[in-house]
């Protein structure tokens, strides 16, 4: 089948210069050869420039444009390329390609240096270079001729290098890549997108590059790094489906010339299916367009991940005599889209609910600098969870995962990058120059990627309707002024419509409907776009889970016409951090205390409620992978967003991963969570398992604990489950499928219970400790200032302390324990701290099964002022498992900063 033929070419690299580009390369032909390649002796020829570069990080001295300029000294790489190496995980750093002594996040000049000769298939044609990316802007000299430059790191871009070539001797290529941050107004790349953004620019030329050599008469290769061709379906039934196929011919001559362009489909068993054509008269140095209409009988659709049948379009340029002189070659899937606003997508009039991630581009070790087969791997891990639609983010993604998606029929938002900014610090309006960036880069999106079925929609900005909401340091507006993002929105809506009528427009927001501060002021942004995106963190930056339903429903009420989508949620996960009840104290969303088991529990509760939705044309969860970013120093990790469901190397799929592959794949799945949480801080633990089977059984050191059947929401949960001293082997099985993990537990931690209560996380102690657990009632509370952005957690000074960081965190209210111990005999002891409250205003009671062991406790009054430790003891005795300690109000609420229990 040709889907199967097209994935294998891809993950070999072999069709990325050229079968669904522009060169027309042979289909056995060798990928990253120096030799030409060609169709026919008489169409196009490409050259790929992978080895033999010489590299130079930073200034030079001298002119490293001219032929005689010494570069010996200079590191020899292979392009693609990228000197950066950006974000590293804590833990274990030997275990991690990328450590702190290995991290390179210089920005600024990146130069290349590369001779080459032109192969004698391409002389006597016209000779272009192809850059698929070069980060984010680039100059190119040939042969120390200026050809031009390029802004944008995430497009392909083409310079016209017949003048400056030298046909039958040797060729110096010299290009410099500056991925300078875009810091100031005198910064180089100051008009360039994107501006900012959570994710780190890598540098250099980290896309492939080559030669194409094409007759004067061509498919135009100034097509802002198109094909020159850009086809759509403008009806399909089961009957028949009409193909509009719009080319654009350059000629490069100084004669006139009559050319006929024949456009066909040629289906999977190498068969004709269709043809049009039609005949120009060119013009000396012109380019014309010619329309051609294709009718196909009886087509086979293009039907996503069910049927991603792909035939060939072929478009042939001949002369008067028939003799070739151009021709392009791409996979086309037949099919049509539309979204309704209260029913969601359909592909060919079948409703398609949209599983989908987002993603970027960064590998560890590789930065940007990947391979067609690392995207294949990160296409394969995704699809095993059952992805059925990716949001290419924040920027232009390359041809790889665009061949990709259409072979698997993965759906794809594609987007530039106007992320959060788009003018500098102290503006109100953009710079004319950035908006023309933005227009060019939306441009090139469209041209270089309107062939693929599997793009939906165009992305024209993400998140620019924070308003007021960010601080008068990061704006430069002290007054609460703030630039107006809708003008440069309503030119790329405009933009877009013009040059892709078949695709709808969508942008995402973070900030509309929120509950701010007051004096804050939101831009409704959403409405310019077609299609409507809602990034939205409940839980995690901001409310709590519970809200995201009430806040979805009101948006789509507000514009009931508008189809929504919701295109970020989620919550960092540290593969190394863990707790024992995710509902034990606050998340540090910018900080530390980041637990696997709270991605987790984020994505339960969330996909509970965007399933419930069906008015929800798409779901993009964030993200699929960890990736890079320079703005974050949280979780178990450096310069990571640790929100992906995979880790960085790709070594770990945690554990939320597992949960929408058994919501979202028909593979049988049983998944054991916490299976990283090895050493047990308590004897008794719930065990969670996510299972798409009809039976799971739960067995501990061989012994069952009882099956679940068809488990609610495809979570099992064995509550209360007592540990034993030492190993403890858990499967979970059913279907002819099991899990396994192991947790120990120590002789300490099965011996005495240590709470550090209103704690996601224990804090490392004098003592091991466990997060709050067996609780019921009450609310966290810390007295640690939260990290933010740049900024680390400021530790509470707590006087008379053992333990600090166990003292410095609280749960207040009118709450309870019910702790399972085995029956004895008990020393009980609690840590209080005041926060802030004076002598009087909170006393309360705390009982141990009903009898009173702290009797009026004011702890302002008894520790000498607020902020200092004080330390109560009582004797219980447990009878029937179970120590039930209360903590009764009297005056204001009680409160308790940590709890250990002993024999």
């Amino acid at each position: 089948m040709m889907t199967d033929r097209y994935k294998r070419l891809i993950v070999a690299g072999a069709l990325v210069p050229g079968m669904f580009g522009t060169a027309a390369l042979a289909q056995t032909s060798t990928p990253g050869t120096a030799a030409a390649q060609a169709t026919t002796a008489e169409a196009r020829a490409s050259q790929t420039l992978a080895e033999g570069w010489r590299f130079h990080q930073g200034e030079v001295s001298g002119d490293a444009t001219a032929d005689g300029f010494d570069d010996a000294g200079w590191e020899i790489v292979s392009v693609p390329h990228t000197w950066n190496r950006v974000g590293f995980y804590r833990p274990d750093p030997q275990s991690h390609v990328h450590r702190a002594e290995t991290v390179n996040k210089t920005q600024g000049l990146g130069w290349y240096r590369q001779r080459f000769a032109v192969p004698p298939a391409m002389r006597g044609k016209q000779i272009w270079l192809e850059f698929d990316a070069a980060s984010r802007i680039a100059s190119v000299w040939l042969n120390g001729r200026k050809l031009g430059d390029h802004a944008g790191g995430f497009s392909r871009f083409r310079l016209d290098a017949t003048a400056a070539l030298r046909p039958g001797a040797d060729n110096l290529l010299v290009v410099r890549t500056d991925n300078s941050a875009p810091a100031g107004k005198d910064s180089t790349t100051a008009d360039v997108l994107p501006l900012t953004g959570d994710f780190f620019v890598h540098g250099g030329l980290y896309r492939p590059v080559r030669l194409i050599a094409v007759d004067p008469i061509h498919l135009d290769l100034a097509d802002s790094g198109g094909s020159g061709v850009l086809a759509t379906t403008t009806s399909a039934s089961a009957a028949e489906a009409k193909i509009a196929v719009r080319t654009r011919i350059a000629n490069a001559g100084r004669r006139t010339g009559a050319v006929r362009v024949v456009a066909s489909l040629i289906d999977a068993d190498g068969r004709t299916a269709t043809s049009a054509q039609a005949s120009l008269a060119l013009g000396a140095s012109a380019t014309q367009e010619a329309a051609l209409t294709l009718a196909v009988a009886t087509p086979h659709r293009w039907q996503g991940v069910a049927d991603p049948y792909l035939y060939t379009l072929s478009v042939d340029v001949t002369d008067s005599r028939g003799r070739l002189l151009d021709r392009v070659r791409q996979p086309f899937g037949i099919r049509t889209i539309r979204i309704d606003p209260a029913q969601g997508l359909f592909l060919n009039d079948v409703h398609v609910p949209l599983h989908g991630v987002g993603y970027h581009q960064d590998h560890e070790g590789k930065g940007w600098a990947t391979t067609p087969a690392d995207v294949a791997a990160d296409v394969a891990i995704m699809r095993e969870m059952g992805v059925n639609a990716i949001r290419l983010t924040h920027y232009q993604h390359g041809q790889a995962i665009h061949d990709l998606a259409d072979c698997t029929g993965l759906l794809v938002w594609d987007e530039i990058p106007l992320v959060s900014a788009w003018t500098r610090r102290g503006e109100l309006e953009p710079r004319p120059a950035l908006v023309a960036n933005a227009r060019q880069q939306l441009r090139e999106l469209i041209r270089q990627n309107g062939n693929h079925p599997s793009v939906v929609t165009w992305g024209i900005a993400n998140e620019v309707d924070f308003g007021n909401s960010f601080p008068a340091f990061l704006t430069g507006f002290a007054d609460g002024r703030t630039p107006d993002p809708l003008p440069l929105l309503r030119t790329l809506q405009g933009d877009a419509r013009a040059e892709d009528p078949s695709r709808p427009t969508a942008l995402a927001t973070c900030c509309e409907g929120r509950l701010f501060d007051q004096g804050i002021a939101i831009p409704t942004t959403a409405a310019v776009a077609d299609l409507g995106g809602a990034n939205r963190y409940f839980g995690w930056y901001f409310g709590v889970p519970g809200d995201l339903g009430p806040h979805l429903d009101q948006l789509h009420a507000k514009r009931p016409a508008q189809p929504l989508a919701v295109t970020e949620y989620g919550a960092g996960g540290a593969t190394s951090i863990h707790t024992d009840d995710v509902r034990g104290g606050p998340i540090d969303s910018r900080g530390v205390r980041q637990p696997e088991e709270y991605e987790s529990h984020i994505h339960e509760d969330a996909w509970k409620t965007l399933a419930a939705r069906p008015y929800l044309w798409g779901t993009f969860l964030w993200n699929s992978f960890d990736f890079a970013t320079t703005i974050r120093a949280e979780g178990d990790a450096q310069d990571i967003n640790t929100k992906g469901l995979v880790t960085y190397d790709r070594a770990i799929r945690k554990d939320a991963y597992y949960f929408y592959k058994a919501q979202w794949s028909d593979t049988p799945t049983v998944h054991i969570n916490g299976r990283r949480y090895v050493d047990r801080a308590y004897p008794v633990t719930d065990v969670r398992v996510y299972s798409n089977l009809a039976s799971t059984d739960l067995l501990l050191n061989g012994r069952s604990l009882g099956a679940r059947s068809n488990c609610p929401d495809r979570i099992c949960v064995w509550p209360a489950v007592a540990l034993a001293v030492g190993r403890n082997a858990l499967v979970a099985r059913g279907g002819g499928i099991e899990d396994s993990v192991a947790w120990t537990l120590g002789a300490d931690a099965a011996a005495s219970v240590r709470i550090d209560a209103g704690a996601i996380v224990a804090a490392p102690a004098s003592r091991r400790f466990g997060s709050d657990a067996f609780f019921t009632g009450g609310t966290a509370g810390t007295l640690t200032k939260p990290a933010d952005y740049g900024k680390p957690a400021v530790a509470a000074v707590i006087a008379g302390a053992t333990d600090p960081a166990v003292a410095a965190t609280y749960r207040e209210g009118r709450f309870g324990y019910a702790i399972p111990l085995a029956d004895g005999r008990y020393t009980v002891t609690l840590t209080f701290v005041e926060p802030g409250l004076a002598a009087g205003a909170r006393v309360f009671d705390v009982t141990a099964n009903g009898k009173p062991i702290v009797k009026a406790l004011d702890i302002a009054r008894s520790a000498g002022g607020p902020i200092k430790a004080l330390v109560r003891q009582g004797t219980v005795v447990v009878r029937g498992g179970m120590l039930d300690l209360a903590f009764v109000p009297v005056t204001g609420d009680a409160i308790v900063s940590a709890i250990e229990i002993t024999r």
